[in-house]
C-alpha cells in the first residue's frame, strides 16, 4: 500500500519497488481510494508502470474470463486433467510468439515513422476490415484498419482529439471476449496533432469484434465498430 511519506516520489514520478508491486493491486481493484488516487498521479509520470498496467489488464481480463467459464459447485483449483499442463505450456510458447511478431510489426512501423516515410494503413481488401468511432461529447475520433495476414492483422490506427494526457493503449477484443493490446502510446491530451500508428494483432480480421481506446488505467475512452 502507498504511505503519506512516499507522497513526494510520486509526485516526482520516481518509480520505486513497492510502485511496482502496487500495480497488481490497482489493477485488481484492492488499493484504497486514497492510494488509488496517489497510484494514479504515480502513473502520469511514470511510463514503467503504466506499461505494465496495460500488460497486467490482460492478466485480469484472463482471470475474468475463466471466473465466468467455471461451472457453478466445480472447483476452479481441481487437479489438473491429464495433458492440461502440456496444453498450457504450448499456449504459452504460442502467445510468446504472437508477441514476437507483434513487436517485430510494431518495431518496423516505428522505423517508418522515424524516417519520414508516408504512413499506409492497411488496405481495404479481402479478409481487411474497417471500424471507427466519434465521441461527439470530447471530440474524440478514431479508425482503425485491419488487413489479414498469415500470422493475425496488421493494423493501422488514425486518432485525434484524445481529451487526456497520459498512456493509451488500443486493445482488440475477439469476438471470444478474448483481449490484445495492439499498441501503447504517450498522448499529450487536447490540442494534440492527429496521431498515426500501427501494430499487430495475433486475431485474424473476422474474430474481431471491436477495438477499444483506453487509458493505463484501463478505462474506455472510445469504443470502435464496423
Amino acid at each position: 500500500m502507498l504511505s503519506d511519506s512516499r507522497a513526494v516520489s510520486v509526485r516526482d514520478g520516481m518509480c520505486s519497488p513497492q510502485h511496482r508491486r502496487d500495480v497488481g493491486a490497482y489493477v485488481l481493484g484492492v488499493l484504497g481510494a486514497a492510494d488509488a488516487f496517489r497510484f494514479e498521479e504515480h502513473l502520469e509520470g511514470c511510463p514503467l508502470c503504466a506499461g505494465a498496467v496495460v500488460e497486467f489488464g490482460g492478466v485480469t481480463a484472463v482471470l475474468g474470463r475463466y471466473a465466468r467459464l467455471t461451472p457453478p459447485g466445480v472447483d476452479p483449483v481441481a487437479r489438473a486433467a491429464p495433458g492440461l499442463v502440456r496444453r498450457a505450456t504450448e499456449a504459452v510458447a504460442s502467445g510468446r510468439r504472437r508477441t514476437r511478431r507483434r513487436r517485430l510489426v510494431l518495431g518496423a512501423a516505428a522505423a517508418v515513422l522515424a524516417a519520414g516515410a508516408p504512413f499506409v494503413v492497411p488496405g481495404e481488401g479481402p479478409g481487411s476490415g474497417r471500424w471507427a468511432a466519434v465521441d461527439r461529447g470530447s471530440g474524440m475520433t478514431a479508425v482503425v484498419t485491419a488487413g489479414a495476414r498469415e500470422w493475425g492483422a496488421d493494423v493501422g490506427l488514425e486518432v485525434s482529439g484524445v481529451p487526456e494526457s497520459g498512456v493509451c493503449s488500443l486493445v482488440a477484443v475477439g469476438r471470444d471476449g478474448d483481449e490484445e493490446t495492439v499498441a501503447t502510446w504517450s498522448s499529450a491530451g487536447p490540442g494534440e496533432a492527429p496521431l498515426r500508428l500501427g501494430g499487430g494483432a495475433a486475431l485474424r480480421p473476422g474474430d474481431i469484434a471491436r477495438f477499444e481506446v483506453r487509458t493505463a488505467a484501463g478505462r474506455p475512452l472510445l469504443r470502435l465498430t464496423r
